[in-house]
């Protein structure tokens, strides 16, 4: 039953993607995301579905190239450069074949969100991307922590089999990065609730159901006993108070509700929680540290890393201090490091610098501007969500997951609306005569075509 209501979705997603490379990139983001064919045991498990989305997008940006527009921007420029580095990088890898296959899967995700950029061109397309991309990741975190809370937490959550965010760390992350996003959508409803299928719940509803799923995302997440997504949630819900209007009752259902938290929880999460304190007595930690180890002795000794895969006996018998101990880095500064060198890590960081930038234009566009605020709030969240991925991301190996990467697309893309918006308003204002007002050289202009 499960596979027959993923394909009925799917066709339906595949006949709108053929009229527009936005409903393209929709289901490509749907199905990369929150892989629903995973959620069922028949034949839709192993379609490739991805792949199908994939065709379809390019085929519908051919068939209408003037609903793409090209994302520049120097994120877009430092990521080119990186993904030219990484060929470098593995050309020269220890293992060079398999190094090469994992290149290519990292540009076809990396060339993909470039792509699903470029079909983004209103608020409307926007606010509808920022939606699918959330809502494909909430749907475990709604799932997820309504077993939480019925389990009483003596169990973790899990993502769908076989996909980036299967395991329960990897998926915790997810989870905190799209809580933002969630509260971003909220602030947005009168748009959100102009869908069909939201209209007769109303605003007030599909708000609240937001924050029910914003609660639910943040207990799946401590549900899935993650010690990285504990730290990574603590950061990003202290920026997320910080950028908040409202300080004061945040900062009061947190102060509630986080000691409400933890008591809930059993005692074996607690214990893992502490481990945090004596991570030298960690035999997971101890590993992740060999590894990290491992990742700096191999930039110091080879310019251009060790390639994309570097958890081998051969390379661990090279750079570990530990060989016995074979881990992937854990890490997304170290599984850089380690694969691509210093210059790989370096152009990394000023990717995701320069993306936080961005989003803090966005905000700052937004001043004395009530017609921008909406992309203000979309900066101050993205903000907040590239905070939680750089602390959960330290201990995890999703340098290339898509997910974050979406979020340059996000703000790239709306700057490029902003800044379009500002470019038609200085052209206007620059063909209005002395005396008028843009409105009224519009009404003079109009009366002259008709006469």
């Amino acid at each position: 039953m499960r596979d027959i209501l993923v394909l009925l979705l799917f066709s339906y997603g595949a006949l709108r993607a053929l009229k527009s490379p936005y409903n393209g990139a929709l289901l490509w983001v749907w199905i990369g995301l929150m892989n629903p064919h995973r959620l069922g045991w028949g034949f839709a498990y192993t379609m490739p579905l991805a792949m199908i989305s994939a065709v379809l997008i390019v085929i519908a940006m051919a068939a209408h190239p003037k609903h793409v527009s090209a994302p520049t921007a120097p994120p877009v420029t430092v990521l080119a450069i990186f993904v030219a580095w990484m060929g470098i990088t593995t050309l020269t890898a220890i293992h060079q074949p398999e190094s090469l296959s994992i290149y290519l899967d990292v540009i076809k995700v990396l060339m993909m969100v470039l792509v699903v950029a470029s079909t983004m061109q209103t608020r409307e397309q926007i606010t509808g991307f920022v939606g699918v991309t959330a809502m494909s990741i909430a749907y475990f975190g709604a799932k997820g922590g309504l077993f939480t809370l019925m389990t009483g937490g003596s169990f973790r959550v899990w993502g769908p089999p076989q996909s980036v965010v299967e395991g329960n760390n990897e998926l915790a992350v997810a989870l905190v990065i799209t809580i933002p996003l969630l509260y971003f959508l909220s602030l947005q409803v009168e748009k959100v609730v102009t869908l069909p299928v939201l209209r007769p719940i109303g605003k007030t509803w599909v708000r609240r159901g937001i924050y029910v799923t914003m609660f639910l995302c943040a207990v799946a997440a401590i549900g899935s006993h993650s010690r990285g997504a504990l730290l990574s949630i603590a950061a990003m819900f202290s920026v997320f108070w910080w950028r908040s209007k409202s300080k004061l009752s945040i900062g009061l259902v947190l102060l509630i509700l986080s000691p409400a938290m933890v008591y809930f929880m059993p005692e074996e999460w607690t214990s893992r929680m502490e481990t945090i304190k004596t991570y030298d007595q960690d035999e997971s930690a101890l590993g992740r540290l060999n590894a990290w180890m491992m990742a700096i002795n191999i930039a110091n000794s080879r310019v251009l890393g060790a390639g994309f895969l570097t958890n081998t006996p051969i390379i661990y018998q090279m750079y570990a201090p530990n060989s016995n101990f074979i881990l992937v880095a854990h890490s997304i500064y170290f599984q850089v490091l380690g694969q691509h060198g210093y210059i790989g890590l370096i152009l990394y960081l000023l990717f995701w610098g320069l993306t936080y930038r961005t989003a803090g234009r966005l905000m700052k566009y937004a001043v004395d501007r009530p017609d921008f605020e909406w992309a203000g709030q979309l900066g101050s969240m993205v903000k907040v969500s590239l905070i939680g991925f750089a602390v959960g991301g330290a201990f995890l190996s999703l340098a290339y997951w898509d997910m974050p990467f979406y979020f340059m697309a996000m703000v790239v893309m709306t700057e490029k609306w902003i800044k379009k918006r500002l470019a038609e308003e200085s052209a206007t204002a620059g063909a209005t005569p002395a005396g008028q007002s843009p409105a009224q050289a519009g009404v003079g202009r109009l009366q002259a075509t008709s006469s």
